[in-house]
């Protein structure tokens, strides 16, 4: 680009006069302004052509996508014709099969009668069976929970018993789905039932072309409308409840069984379908189910929906059986469950209070049923080189030891921390003053009651004498001695010891006792006790600890009532 001209000075002999400096800053501006738009030029053609490259590229990927896509579909159509043109030819075969079957079972039925009491489980189905008694046969199953496995092994062979196992399985389970119509208040929960039953009609159904198989089952037209109007009448109750998402596990896995057994799948419910797997994705059978139900193309979404939802567990189980296994690898998917499961149980144990325990052992056993699960899992799909197990064990080892710890240490927390028993006392309700641990029935020691007080100071001297020295036992004139067995005699002349403290006068008192001088009372005021008579009711109670002194007779075992001196005041 040229430079713009500068024009010349001219002064009036014609001469050109030297150029400006103003011209030149002119001129100078003018070129910066041009390399500008030279620069702001050069960078929208990169950013136009960096975008074009990007288009280009999205379309060859596209391109490339949808020409993967049209190889599948040309390979699926052609093994569904392929498998059509089977099925064709097979038809003539598979209903030859079939009548020969009805034969042999109306042969055996009228040769011989099936013993009402069979001895086995499998005899037992199949008499059911054999006499299409669908309503004790569902009695049968949901009776017998605990013998799941075996009903599993067991149903199959039986259920090719029936003349129309179709008609059979749904009789069966009407009572429960789609809609629980029995009559009791409360019923149990016997979707389980239900789906058992399903499952195992599945090969009761399947062709007996062994290279179809459950391919197509053999569903005579009125039990399959009959199966769709069923699995109509689940979905618009489920509806009136507020969505598939709010119904039982159970329920929504029978529901999908039904639907893959009967083969009675609809093109226009395949996202009621995902909702389902998705929702319920921890079930075992819920991947085979997705696949039977004509979501295979759908699979890499649902692997990749159930990752974003931290159900990377669900996503490993799924890829195997969708054959996905190396586009989502296991091992990264596995560890990144267990790092997800250990920081959401931390979280829970620092966000709750654990002074009760309870919040840590939940916290525990949710991380240990993690680590069971993923134990589980590299056992089923055989990934021990890639993912070994001796620190899941160990760590799994770590937390049970925890637990057990955790236990003992409440447990012994509970019962006071400590094999000794406890020295507790409780205190008077009137908040007197409480009685000691232990307190021996001594002669220089006076009980004192929890129980509420006189107000009067007592002071009685011991029992062991009250004799005055002119006097050696307390006889009266109509008595000549005041003797028991135990007791040989209450002569002996000793004074009342008030040479030392008589013991504390009152439990929690913090003056010091007072020190009398010994005196002795004379015989005229002692009262005469006549041998037996009872003591008069003190003035202050003992409880029955303190050897039942309040009530007589109960306290002394040499079957004589004593008797005692009437207690003096001040």
């Amino acid at each position: 680009m040229a430079s713009p001209a500068i024009p010349a000075a001219d002064d009036g002999d014609g001469a050109a006069s030297p150029v400006s400096g103003e011209a030149v800053s002119a001129g100078f501006a003018e070129l910066e302004h041009q390399q500008l738009l030279l620069a702001s030029c050069t960078r929208l053609y990169q950013q136009l052509s960096d975008h074009f490259d990007t288009l280009e590229r999205g379309l060859a990927s596209r391109s490339d996508a949808i020409r993967h896509k049209r190889r599948a579909v040309e390979a699926r159509t052609g093994r569904a014709l392929d498998s059509l043109r089977r099925r064709e030819l097979s038809i003539d075969g598979s209903v030859s099969r079939a009548l020969e079957q009805l034969d042999s079972l109306a042969g055996s039925g009228e040769g011989s009668s099936v013993a009402e009491d069979a001895a086995g489980l499998a005899d037992s189905l199949r008499a059911l069976c054999g006499k299409m008694d669908s309503a004790a046969f569902f009695g049968f199953v949901a009776a017998r929970r605990k013998e799941a496995d075996a009903l599993r092994a067991e149903m199959p062979p039986a259920l090719r018993c029936c003349v129309d196992p179709a008609k059979f399985v749904m009789d069966a389970v009407a009572d429960v789905f789609p809609v629980d119509r029995r009559e009791m208040k409360n019923p149990a929960d016997l979707a389980w039932a239900c789906v058992l039953i399903l499952e195992a009609a599945v090969p009761a159904l399947a062709d007996p072309d062994p290279e179809i198989g459950a391919a197509r089952p053999l569903v005579p037209r009125a039990a399959r409308e009959r199966a769709q109007l069923m699995a109509r009448e689940w979905k618009e109750a489920v509806e009136l409840k507020g969505g598939v998402e709010g119904a039982k596990p159970p329920d929504a896995h029978a529901f999908l069984q039904h639907v893959a057994t009967f083969a009675v799948a609809e093109r226009e419910d395949r996202p009621l379908y995902r909702r389902i797997v998705v929702s319920f994705s921890w079930r075992r059978q819920m991947p085979r189910l997705a696949l039977a139900l004509g979501l295979d193309e759908e699979m890499t979404d649902i692997i990749e929906e159930l990752i974003g939802k931290g159900q990377q567990l669900d996503a490993v189980n799924f890829a195997y059986e969708a054959g996905l296994e190396e586009k989502f690898l296991p091992v990264p998917l596995l560890k990144s469950y267990l790092e997800d499961s250990k920081k959401a149980s931390s979280t829970i144990s620092d966000n709750s209070s654990t002074s009760s325990g309870q919040s840590g052992s939940n916290t525990n056993k949710k991380e240990q049923s993690a680590l069971r699960a993923v134990i589980k899992c590299i056992d089923d799909r055989k990934l021990e080189s890639e993912f070994p197990l001796e620190d899941l064990q160990k760590r799994l080892e770590d937390l049970e030891k925890a637990k057990t710890e955790k236990k003992k240490a409440s447990s012994s927390a509970s019962s006071g921390g400590t094999s000794e028993p406890a020295n507790k006392r409780i205190r008077a309700s009137n908040g007197g003053p409480m009685p000691p641990a232990k307190a021996g029935r001594l002669t220089n020691n006076m009980s004192v009651s929890s129980f509420p007080l006189a107000t009067a100071f007592v002071r009685s001297p011991s029992h062991t004498s009250y004799a005055s020295p002119s006097q050696t036992s307390y006889a009266s004139p109509s008595q000549t001695s005041y003797a028991s067995p135990p007791h040989t005699s209450y002569a002996t002349p000793s004074s009342y010891p008030y040479d030392r403290p008589a013991a504390h006068g009152l439990y929690c008192n913090r003056s010091p006792p007072a020190i009398r001088e010994p005196y002795v009372y004379p015989a005229n005021e002692v009262p005469s006790v006549g041998f037996g008579m009872p003591y008069s009711s003190p003035p202050m109670t003992y409880p029955a600890a303190y050897g039942g002194y309040s009530n007589g007779l109960p306290a002394y075992n040499n079957g004589m009532a004593p008797a005692f001196h009437q207690a003096y005041y001040r």
